[in-house]
C-alpha cells in the first residue's frame, strides 16, 4: 500500500512570462506594426500617452534609468559601454582591429515617428513629408475623364465609354466590335464604323499606345508620336509591324537582310521599339506606392561608420503622471494599477528592442566593412550564429530582430536578412559568401561579348581561377535566381 510523503526537490525551470512575451512580440514587430501597435494601446491603456513635446527623461525615469544610459558610442577604450553590453563584449570590440563603428543614439523615446506616420504626434512641424496621389484612379476612370473633357456628341462618348470598358489593365483592347455594340443596345445601335472611328480617337488619349489590339499595333501606336524627322524611324516602323517575332528570338542577321537596310538603320530602329512601353496601361495604377521605412541608418563619418536609428521609426509614449500619482492603496484602484504595471513593461520592453536592434545592426555592420567599402563582390559569408555569438544573444533572437527590419547604407536600403548568406569553401580554405558569388556572376555577364557569350561552363572556370571552387549547375542556380537568361538566348549576333 503506497503512503503519502513529502519530497523537497531543487529544479530550474523556465517560464515564458507576460513581460518576456510582450517583449518577444515587440520584438520581432517590424516599424509599421509597431507603430499600429501603440496606437491600440494608447486607446486602451489610460496610463499611456503620447509625448507632446521632447521629454527625454520622461520614461528613462519611468524605466529608473540615469542620463548616462542613453549614449553608447563604440570604438575606443574610454567610450561609454552600450546598454545591455556586458563587459568582455565592450573589450573584446575596443581592442579589435579596424576601422570602428559608433552608434549615434539620443534614446529611443527622445525622437517619434513623423506626423504622416504617427498621427499622434504633430509637434514636428520643420519635418519635410512625401505624400503619395491617394487618388486611386483606375485606367478605366483615367479614360473616361478624357473622354468627358473632349468635344464630342452624346452618341460618341456613350460608344468611347463602351470601349474603354472593354480595355484591360495592360491598356488592350480585348473586345471585337460587335460585342462592344451589344453593350449599347438597345439605347444605341452603333455599326463597325462608328466603333472603329471612335476607336481611333481613344488610342490618341493618354497614355500612348492605349485601346490597341495587338503588340505591333501598340508599338505602331507609340511610334506615330515621334517626329516624322526621327533617326531610325522608318526601320522602327517596319520592325514593329512585321518583324517582331526576329526581334525576340535575337535574329538580327536576318533581321537585316529582310529589311534590307545597314547596320546603324537597324541599331537606330531596334532603339525606338524598345524605348516603347509594351504594357501602357500599367502606368495608371490604383493600387498606391509602398515605400520601405528603414529602422537603423548608417553612414560613413571621419572615424568610419556611425550606425544610428531611423527616428521615424521610433514610438514616442510615456506613462501619463497626473493619472498615475492618483493611484492609491484601496481595492478599487486594482485596473488602474494593473494597468500601470502593463505600461512599465511596455517601456521597458521597447527599450530592450531598441537596444537590441542597435546591437545587432553595429555587428553586422563590423562584419560587413567591405561590403559598404566596396560593393557586393565582397560581402563576407555569415549566418545567424555568428552575430548571435556577437552580441551573446541566442540565434531566436536575432532572427526575430532582423525579420522585416531594414537598413539604409550609401549602397541602398536592405532587409537586415540581406547580409546573412551561405558560404562556399575556397582553396586556399576562406570561404566566400553566396550573395558574393552572385555579383562576380553578374558582372562577368554584363562585360561578356555580345556575339559570343559565357557559358555556365566557362563561368564556373573563371570563378575556380579566382579562387572559387563552384559546379556548373550552382552557376546555374544562381543565374536564374537573378533572372538572367541562358547563353543561347543571351547571343546577339
Amino acid at each position: 500500500m503506497l503512503k503519502a510523503s513529502l519530497q523537497l526537490r531543487l529544479g530550474q525551470q523556465l517560464t515564458m512570462t507576460p513581460q518576456l512575451q510582450q517583449a518577444i512580440r515587440l520584438l520581432q514587430l517590424p516599424s509599421l506594426e509597431l507603430q499600429a501597435h501603440i496606437r491600440e494601446l494608447l486607446e486602451t491603456n489610460v496610463m499611456l500617452e503620447a509625448e507632446e513635446e521632447s521629454d527625454a527623461t520622461a520614461s528613462f525615469e519611468a524605466l529608473g534609468a540615469g542620463p548616462n544610459d542613453r549614449e553608447s558610442p563604440v570604438g575606443g577604450d574610454e567610450a561609454p559601454m552600450a546598454a545591455g553590453d556586458s563587459d568582455g563584449d565592450s573589450d573584446s570590440r575596443a581592442d579589435s582591429e579596424g576601422p570602428s563603428v559608433e552608434i549615434v543614439e539620443d534614446s529611443w523615446n527622445e525622437t517619434s515617428a513623423a506626423s504622416g506616420e504617427a498621427p499622434w504626434n504633430a509637434d514636428d512641424e520643420d519635418r519635410q513629408q512625401d505624400y503619395q496621389d491617394g487618388r486611386g484612379e483606375t485606367l478605366q476612370q483615367h479614360l473616361q475623364w478624357q473622354i468627358e473633357m473632349a468635344k464630342l456628341g452624346e452618341r460618341e462618348r456613350a460608344i468611347g465609354r463602351a470601349i474603354v470598358d472593354a480595355i484591360n489593365d495592360d491598356g488592350y483592347l480585348t473586345e471585337p466590335f460587335d460585342a462592344i455594340a451589344a453593350t449599347l443596345k438597345p439605347e444605341i445601335q452603333a455599326s463597325d464604323e462608328e466603333i472603329g472611328e471612335m476607336l481611333q480617337v481613344v488610342q490618341t488619349l493618354d497614355p500612348l499606345g492605349i485601346g490597341a489590339r495587338t503588340l505591333s499595333e501598340c508599338l505602331l501606336l507609340q511610334l506615330r508620336a515621334l517626329a516624322p524627322d526621327t533617326p531610325g524611324l522608318a526601320a522602327a516602323r517596319a520592325i514593329a509591324e512585321s518583324h517582331l517575332d526576329l526581334v525576340a528570338r535575337r535574329e538580327l542577321a536576318t533581321l537585316r537582310r529582310e529589311l534590307r537596310l545597314s547596320d546603324e538603320e537597324v541599331e537606330l530602329g531596334l532603339v525606338l521599339v524598345r524605348g516603347c512601353h509594351p504594357r501602357p496601361g500599367s502606368q495608371i495604377s490604383s493600387s498606391p506606392s509602398e515605400y520601405v521605412v528603414p529602422d537603423v541608418f548608417v553612414r560613413r563619418s571621419a572615424a568610419g561608420w556611425t550606425v544610428e536609428m531611423n527616428p521615424a521609426t521610433l514610438p514616442k509614449v510615456r506613462i501619463n503622471e497626473s493619472y498615475a500619482s492618483l493611484i492609491g492603496r484601496s481595492a478599487g484602484h486594482a485596473t488602474m494599477r494593473t494597468q500601470l504595471q502593463e505600461a512599465r513593461w511596455l517601456l521597458k520592453s521597447l527599450e530592450i528592442r531598441h537596444d537590441t536592434l542597435l546591437k545587432v545592426a553595429r555587428s553586422i555592420v563590423e562584419r560587413q566593412l567591405e561590403f559598404l567599402d566596396q560593393g557586393e563582390e565582397h560581402m563576407r559569408p555569415m549566418i545567424l550564429r555568428d552575430i548571435a555569438e556577437a552580441i551573446s544573444m541566442h540565434e531566436s533572437t536575432v532572427s526575430r530582430v532582423t525579420s522585416g527590419k531594414y537598413m539604409h547604407t550609401p549602397r541602398g536600403v536592405f532587409e537586415l536578412r540581406y547580409f546573412f548568406s551561405s558560404q562556399v569553401e575556397g582553396s586556399d580554405g576562406s570561404g566566400t559568401s553566396s550573395t558574393a558569388i552572385r555579383a562576380k556572376i553578374r558582372k562577368l555577364i554584363k562585360e561578356e561579348t555580345p556575339d559570343a557569350p559565357l557559358s555556365d561552363s566557362r563561368i564556373a572556370e573563371m570563378l575556380s581561377k579566382e579562387g572559387i571552387p563552384v559546379a556548373r549547375r550552382t552557376v546555374a542556380k544562381y543565374r536564374e535566381s537573378m533572372g538572367i537568361a541562358p547563353s543561347n538566348e543571351r547571343k546577339r549576333a
